[in-house]
């Protein structure tokens, strides 16, 4: 296709290959961009005070928090890598180039494995100390999570790089003119995607959530029926602690806020890649990542440690000497 106005092409000099440049952009189209670029600098700001928190403070040195920090990780990086170039790529010309479209779709994938990874692992945490509260001091262990936590790390970098290797070996496949960075997946790759990033992880949660609901409730309801002195002592013994049933509650709340963010994009997928492809499809995707930017909110509503460790890094207390063993719980 041959254009013969060069100001509106985003590479004058490619004239028969070149995109259209989108030109000024609209007071709708500045005002999104505005809102978009403000709810990645929330994102990069909630996240980093959950990364400070969880890693400072030793009283919040707890395997279940320790899965929060990670997901606070993969949260960081999507507001600070993801959500911006998200903004470029669809409100600007791409002069960056093919490769790194790729790695920016290879990161995409990376880091939303991990994040599902990570509800997953939340899921079985909240299943363990529920379900069987004698043993989860001893099957949850610091070590053992840091280990799942690393291992999930390790598996969304691989498969971050596989599922878009052919991206790799021909950048820009996908691009039918220089200037715009495609995010298509082929049928099966894409299908595999479906099945590992949506399909498996959203049954493997909502099983085990759902076991948590019915466990958390009939324990309740032994504890308030004190029908027999056996049964009370009995659901002493085994029903989990109110702290544990609280966080179990919170939780609850973050996979479903994931959920709600999560299911979209991959509807979208399900559609076929011409509205995967479309300005849908990316806004599906942004929707997906502002559960980035939703997760730490939840902290601050439901965790008093939260609210605490935020207090004292905003007021500097956290730079005096033996500022680690304060207390936040």
């Amino acid at each position: 296709m041959v254009i013969q106005d060069g100001a509106d092409l985003c590479f004058p000099q490619l004239s028969n290959t070149s995109c259209r440049s989108p030109g000024s952009p609209s007071t709708e189209a500045l005002l999104l961009h505005i809102t978009l670029s403000t709810i990645s600098l929330m994102t990069v700001a909630l996240n980093l005070l959950v990364i400070i928190s969880v890693s400072h403070y030793r009283q919040l040195h707890a395997p279940t928090n320790i899965l929060l920090l990670s997901l606070a990780v993969s949260d960081f990086l999507m507001g600070l890598l993801l959500m911006p170039v998200e903004i470029i790529r669809n409100m600007t010309c791409w002069f960056l180039g093919n490769i790194l479209c790729s790695l920016y779709n290879s990161l995409s994938f990376m880091i939303t494995s991990a994040s599902v990874g990570h509800m997953v692992l939340i899921s079985v945490d909240r299943y363990v100390a529920i379900c069987d509260p004698m043993h989860y001091p001893t099957r949850v262990t610091e070590k053992r999570v840091k280990l799942c936590v690393c291992v999930c790390w390790l598996c969304s970098v691989f498969y971050g790089g596989l599922i878009v290797k052919d991206d790799f070996i021909i950048p820009g496949r996908h691009n039918s003119c220089y200037g715009e960075c495609m995010i298509t997946v082929d049928y099966i790759p894409g299908t595999v995607d479906l099945v590992i990033s949506f399909i498996i992880p959203v049954t493997v949660i909502v099983v085990l959530y759902s076991r948590v609901f019915m466990v958390a409730v009939s324990q309740a309801r032994a504890m308030r029926s004190h029908i027999t002195t056996i049964t009370v002592q009995f659901s002493v013994k085994t029903a989990p602690r109110k702290s544990e049933l609280k966080a179990a509650k919170t939780l609850g709340v973050l996979v479903v806020v994931f959920l709600i963010c999560f299911c979209p994009y991959y509807g979208v997928s399900l559609a076929g890649d011409d509205l995967l492809s479309g300005s849908y499809g990316s806004y599906a995707l942004f929707l997906f990542y502002i559960n980035s930017t939703l997760n730490p909110v939840i902290y601050a509503l439901f965790y008093p440690w939260f609210r605490k460790a935020v207090k004292l890094i905003v007021s500097l207390q956290i730079l005096q000497s033996g500022s680690s063993e304060a207390n936040v719980l």
